[in-house]
């Protein structure tokens, strides 16, 4: 898995694995999601991310598993 914040573009990008992406859907306004061929979410893009959340919360990364 692999997190990218990219603040020249204002873009979050959450890869979950190498797969090659297939097909690409804008499910609502500046979230995209990457399919690979078996059609499963491989990636996850946020577009405007100043706009969706404060930028010093980007300095903290939480991971948690169960």
């Amino acid at each position: 898995m692999k997190l990218i914040v990219d603040k020249e573009s204002d873009a979050l990008y959450f890869r979950l694995d190498e797969s090659s992406i297939i097909e690409s859907e804008e499910v609502e306004p500046g979230i995209i999601l990457d399919f690979n061929s078996d059609g499963k979410v491989v990636g996850v893009e946020m577009l405007s991310l100043s706009a969706r959340i404060k930028p010093e919360q980007l300095k903290v990364l939480q991971y948690e598993t169960a």
